[in-house]
């Protein structure tokens, strides 16, 4: 697991954000370190954008702080920004330019000097692979194109964070895969990058990743750990009726939880209980099985049980 640093790229200290009686975000405490691919994962209304979004300086905290880069958000929210670069789901970019014209405007924008100009566009463009798509209008191109241009006008200014609001939202899986390489590039590069998302298997090609749910921290730690520790034996169900199986296994004693999976069902047993009698409890109310074998767990259960459970995280000191 990875330790954060005292100079820790992004360290949040009960960061907080309300709107209304709302809290979308609460009490958020955690560090980033330089060169850790971080993610905040959970559903829709997680707090994840909110959270990017007070990052960014875009959005001031209700209570708490957090320091990006060593500079504190609350206190000095334009200090921060020349150390990083934020991308909304949808990135600004200028639909009726082309490509090259929009890579200029932001380094235009973020006063990049011009002699640094052509090698950092050069690169840019090898990366994105969008060398081609120069003169091609930014409104003419696919999905997955206009989040690699967004991405390379984020990156214009070589900025130390990259804070990312779900970049493959709406994109294709071709695309969704070769963004993901062109990030896990930047990070070897020693880019730190905080990614916000709600796919799962995204998530688990984070270092670490934050789990979430309506703004509180369920768990905090690297996918294997946190598989890891899931308690008990997961199994995978296929039955005639897979929400009545569900209800019904919820119901027995040595059952943590039973979600369903697509047209599976998956059961989380309590150490020391015997499967068998969890299928006998089905059979007694006339649930016929097809199938049942042991599986390994997946974030998504991970997530799941945490959230049923209604536990959450605090890591101990200097343990992030």
């Amino acid at each position: 697991m990875i330790r954060a640093a005292p100079d820790a790229s992004v360290r949040l200290s009960g960061l907080t954000r309300r709107f209304g009686s709302a809290v979308a975000v609460d009490a958020l405490t955690l560090e980033v370190a330089p060169g850790e691919l971080f993610g905040l994962v959970g559903p829709d209304g997680a707090g994840k954008t909110t959270t990017l979004r007070m990052l960014a300086g875009v959005l001031p905290p209700s209570e708490g702080d957090a320091h990006v880069c060593g500079v504190s958000i609350a206190e000095d929210p334009e200090g921060a920004k020349p150390h990083l670069a934020y991308m909304a789901q949808r990135f600004g970019l200028y639909e009726d330019l082309t490509v090259a014209e929009n890579l200029d405007f932001y380094a235009d924008l973020f006063e990049v000097p011009r002699a640094e100009r052509a090698a950092r566009l050069d690169r840019l463009y090898r990366f994105s692979r969008l060398d081609e798509f120069r003169d091609r209008r930014a409104g003419a191109l696919s999905g997955g194109m206009k989040q690699k241009l967004g991405l390379s006008c984020a990156l214009i200014h070589q900025p130390r964070l990259l804070l990312l609001d779900e970049p493959t939202f709406g994109v294709d899986p071709i695309s969704r895969r070769e963004l993901w390489v062109i990030l896990e590039e930047m990070v070897r590069g020693g880019t730190t990058l905080v990614v916000s998302t709600s796919y799962m298997d995204e998530a688990e090609r984070c270092d670490r990743v934050a789990l979430l749910h309506e703004g509180r921290l369920l768990a905090l730690d690297s996918p294997a750990a946190l598989r890891a520790a899931l308690p008990g034996t997961l199994f995978e169900l296929h039955a005639r009726d897979p929400r009545r199986c569900r209800e019904r296994l919820r119901a027995h004693p040595g059952v943590l939880g039973a979600s369903l999976f697509g047209d599976a069902v998956h059961l989380l047993l309590a150490a020391g209980a015997d499967v068998s009698t969890a299928m006998a409890w089905l059979a007694t109310a006339g649930i016929e099985v097809l199938e049942v074998h042991p599986v390994e767990p997946t974030l998504e259960d991970v997530f799941i049980h945490r959230v049923s459970a209604g536990t959450s995280t605090s890591p101990p000191s200097g343990v992030m």
